[in-house]
């Protein structure tokens, strides 16, 4: 029997008296390998200019990817080319990637759960803005104690002396019930898993010291503090995306890949 070496392009054994690989046609010249002549496998083609979406699994580990060659791409449950069939938290079309002047843009489609865009920088957080680190979902409210308790023919209502609170977070819960409030007189408070104002000890996806919120000029900012995970801010309207950009939507990670 004769000898055989492997191919190095598809890995098959190629006899040494061969001058071609019999599965992918890779030429050998004796016991010299032409490179330059090797038949290449068929790929996926990203078109220059567009993106495409990885899917994050568990550990940062990379899964299936979308391209995004055409116009407009519906992602969801049962509608569009992003598929996710078996997640219950999307629905049916639950957002959309488009191009609008060579630029690629995300909007939710009014889904129930919302579209989740990971911040690069601080952001400035609207009443009622909602905002995600880990698995905890939390939304803003602005308060203006001198509206919310205003008085009554005269009499003022009771209530536990103000501290000048100008916000507070509210932990968001099954069913979009409302959970437990956070304030701080200070009027900045830290969110992560040891030795901070809003603790989520039991969450493993948020970092020790994993997001800042604080009223600053008469707004309140959101600061990601370098966590692992990232900080996420519930997309309103649309959103241009840039490459490395982060998109959670139901219970789907995805990372934007645009080729230049």
């Amino acid at each position: 029997m004769s000898s055989g070496r492997l191919c190095t392009n598809c890995k098959a054994v190629v006899p040494e008296e061969h001058y071609y690989c019999g599965r992918c046609g890779a030429s050998y010249g004796g016991s010299e390998r032409d490179q330059a002549n090797e038949t290449l496998f068929f790929g996926a083609m990203q078109a220059p200019g567009r993106a495409k979406l990885i899917l994050i699994s568990g550990e940062g580990l990379e899964g299936l990817s979308y391209h995004l060659n055409s116009t407009e791409h519906r992602a969801g449950r049962e509608s569009g080319v992003v598929l996710f069939p078996d997640d219950q938290h999307l629905d049916d079309e639950h957002a959309t990637f488009y191009y609008r002047s060579n630029e690629l843009y995300l909007r939710d489609e009014n889904s129930l759960n919302g579209t989740f865009l990971r911040i690069r920088e601080p952001k400035v957080l609207e009443d009622g803005d909602e905002l995600m680190v880990g698995n905890q979902r939390l939304r803003v409210e602005y308060l203006s104690l001198d509206d919310e308790y205003a008085m009554d023919q005269g009499t003022l209502m009771y209530v536990s002396p103000s501290k000048g609170y100008k916000f507070r977070l509210v932990h968001i819960l099954d069913g979009r019930k409302p959970g437990s409030a956070y304030c701080s007189p200070a009027n900045i408070l830290t969110l992560g898993r040891e030795g901070t104002d809003v603790l989520f000890a039991d969450d493993r996806h948020v970092s020790p010291k994993h997001a800042k919120v604080q009223w600053q000029d008469g707004k309140v900012v959101l600061t990601d503090l370098d966590s692992k995970n990232g900080t996420f801010v519930r997309v309103s309207g649309e959103e241009s995306l840039e490459h490395g950009d982060y998109v959670f939507m139901g219970s789907e990670l995805v990372r934007v890949e645009i080729n230049q």
